[in-house]
């Protein structure tokens, strides 16, 4: 279960040495240039995208159905239909917490 990793050589942005096969003293090149860029980084996240949708009555939600009616063989049935139309999505919202960002390289829990 999810193996799907390719046999290239990858370049761990935040790795110093032998990430790729390379020997223990040599520190690639593109590595240092990540490490230096990555300075003023913070770990941390602050915001995010939020996955919640406005629609046009101003409710707020992850989905939006609409009850219709539908006669088959005489008999009225309800059914819910998805609405897909006209929906806003609320954007970047703040998170209450900082979050640590899944990319940061840090040992949280060492056993």
């Amino acid at each position: 279960m999810g193996g799907s990793g390719s046999k290239t050589k990858g370049v761990w942005p935040f790795s110093s040495s032998g990430a790729g096969g390379e020997a223990p003293g040599e520190v690639n090149e593109q590595c240092l240039a990540r490490l230096r860029g990555s300075k003023n980084a913070t770990p941390f996240v602050f915001t995010r995208r939020s996955s919640l949708y406005l629609d046009e009555d101003g409710d707020l939600a992850h989905e939006f159905y609409e009850e219709t009616v539908v006669t088959k063989n005489g008999r009225k049935k309800a059914k819910l239909k998805r609405i897909q139309k006209n929906l806003i999505p609320q954007g970047i919202i703040k998170l209450d917490h900082p979050r640590i960002h899944v990319d940061f390289p840090v040992i949280l829990c060492e056993i």
